[in-house]
């Protein structure tokens, strides 16, 4: 899961731009288009592509890239309050998994405009401990506005933690409240703790009469949530069911800024401050993505190779097995992507593959400045093979990922088949490995580590660089030959 780049502070500044034609969509990343006050009501409208000015032929690759990453449950494009294109079940309920938490952020702003909740109150004050070995005195020190950021500085054991994510858990007290950023879930099952003893009401029950209702959700009952308890926390889980259309109108909800026709159900300062980055969370990856109070702000821009421009202020609500709810103010537009995880399918899509779809959709409204195009089948250049493809490597020094976290990398292939990638300015070596070309034209790579995978890569010559596609057909590095 992951951190967001935020310029949610500039999200006035695009309400403020020129405003284009209703149903037209902006072509250039300076242009937007107006929110329009266009609500659902007991149903969603629907408009076609054409007649909003989208790409229909762009709109029909996205459906079908979408069905070929992953078995896709749903996905539903909105626009202007209207659907612009939608496919699969959008009305069965499935695990949002992490989706639970900016539900939970919208809550926490309702409570805390009505003076429930104090974001600066700290652990210790609100009798927040958890079982043996319970909080320390300096990790009660940490405040509710830590936990929302996740920066809380406690790494108790807690419940709905995937394998992963307990794995770089940082040791207890290795970082004081409010230094540092780990996508905690002991954080997010403790504001659940807080927001009901705080509000005397269960998260599922403030769920349907302060936002589901009032928004017209066609299918959330309090029923759709439970609490998932275990030993390992005193605080437990709240996942919750929903469906693809309910979804959207929640992501709709804070497109307008916690605004439902002429209610203010969420408050507007609390969707710009909840939706705006306090961490560069993913920084690993790439820049471009960063956390704020429960939501993920914009999208990772280079991991290696170009991904996806998404529009200043964009900021998404993620959730394991590919949840994904987009909220893009500059073009009144909301994206959701949803797998049904109930069912057995392939491993989540990954930020590459939701770039790619990001990508198409964008695309399709008419954004010019949404990068390259990273396929394959688009892809610039000669695609290597045979001795053409050994000479272009044997010998040669690919310089990639100078964006990413401990970089700039230079991998080198030898002569011999062995190869070293060597990290940072000072290029130290960090790995070693094997090269070759396979008899699909291919360039393999096998690194010594335990339960290595090979992976196999396109190449394809570009003026002086090698782009290398993987298996989706998707750019995977940018490299420079040396």
């Amino acid at each position: 899961m992951n951190g967001h780049r935020a310029i949610r502070a500039a999200r006035g500044i695009v309400f403020a731009l020129a405003v284009l034609v209703l149903g037209t969509a902006a072509t250039q990343a300076d242009q937007s288009v107006a929110i329009a006050d266009n609500f659902p009501g007991a149903a969603f409208e629907t408009t076609t592509p054409e007649a909003a000015g989208w790409s229909a032929e762009t709109l029909a690759e996205a459906k079908a890239w979408s069905q070929q990453l992953a078995p896709t449950a749903a996905v539903m494009i909105v626009q202007h309050g209207r659907i612009v294109a939608e496919w699969g079940d959008t009305a069965v309920k499935s695990n949002l998994h992490s989706i639970r938490k900016s539900l939970l952020s919208a809550l926490i702003g309702i409570a805390v405009d009505k003076h429930e909740i104090d974001l600066n109150a700290t652990l210790g004050s609100l009798g927040i401990d958890d079982n043996s070995p319970g909080l320390t005195e300096t990790e009660k020190a940490a405040t509710v506005v830590d936990l929302l950021k996740a920066r809380s500085g406690i790494y108790h054991a807690a419940l709905y933690e995937t394998p992963g994510m307990a794995k770089l858990r940082p040791p207890r007290g290795s970082h004081l409240p409010g230094t540092f950023w780990y996508y905690n879930n002991w954080d997010f099952n403790a504001l659940g703790s807080i927001y009901e003893r705080a509000t005397m009401q269960s998260i599922f029950t403030s769920l349907d009469q302060k936002i589901a209702r009032p928004i017209g959700m066609q299918d959330y009952q309090p029923g759709d949530g439970e609490y998932f308890r275990g030993k390992d926390s005193d605080h437990p889980a709240y996942p919750i069911r929903m469906s693809a259309r309910d979804l959207a109108r929640f992501a709709l909800l804070y497109l307008h800024d916690g605004r439902w026709k002429d209610r203010q159900l969420v408050p507007s300062a609390w969707v710009r401050e909840s939706t705006q980055s306090y961490s560069d969370a993913f920084a690993e990856i790439g820049p471009g993505l960063g956390y704020g109070y429960l939501w993920w702000i914009g999208f990772p821009r280079d991991m290696g190779a170009p991904t996806v421009n998404v529009p200043a202020g964009s900021y998404e609500a993620i959730g394991a097995e590919g949840q994904y709810a987009f909220v893009i103010p500059a073009y009144d537009l909301v994206i959701v992507h949803r797998v049904n995880s109930d069912l057995p399918h392939r491993p989540e899509p990954n930020f590459r593959q939701m770039a790619r779809l990001l990508w198409l959709v964008l695309s399709a409204a008419g954004d010019r400045d949404a990068g390259p195009d990273v396929a394959l089948a688009h892809a610039a250049g000669t695609r290597l093979s045979g001795g053409a493809l050994t000479s272009a490597l044997s010998g040669k020094t690919l310089a990639v990922g100078k964006w990413l976290k401990g970089g700039p990398f230079a991998w080198q292939l030898r002569a011999d088949g062995t190869m070293s990638i060597l990290a940072g300015p000072a290029r130290r070596e960090r790995w070693t490995g094997t090269w070759r070309v396979d008899d699909r034209d291919r360039f393999c790579r096998t690194l010594n580590e335990t339960d290595a995978r090979e992976l196999c890569l396109v190449v394809v010559a570009n003026d002086a660089r090698l782009q290398l596609f993987d298996s989706d057909g998707l750019m995977r590095l940018d490299a420079e030959v040396e």
